[in-house]
């Protein structure tokens, strides 16, 4: 499946993260009751979604680059 926009910085910090954690999106998401689509959008970029954003930065403890 081809990407129509784009993995941001943050986006891939978040996806190291998970990896780090070894944790898919998904089991993410529903751990911390956050919709997948939020956390789509925060990795490409599309919207801000400053409530999951910063959930997410303190969830993963990682910071905005």
């Amino acid at each position: 499946m081809k990407r129509t926009k784009p993995i941001t910085p943050f986006g891939w910090a978040i996806k190291r993260r998970l990896a780090e954690l070894e944790l898919d999106q998904k089991e993410f998401c529903r751990r911390y009751d956050i919709p997948v689509y939020r956390l789509s959008n925060l990795i490409s970029g599309t919207r801000k979604a400053e409530q999951y954003r910063k959930l997410v930065m303190e969830v993963l403890d990682i910071e905005e680059p």
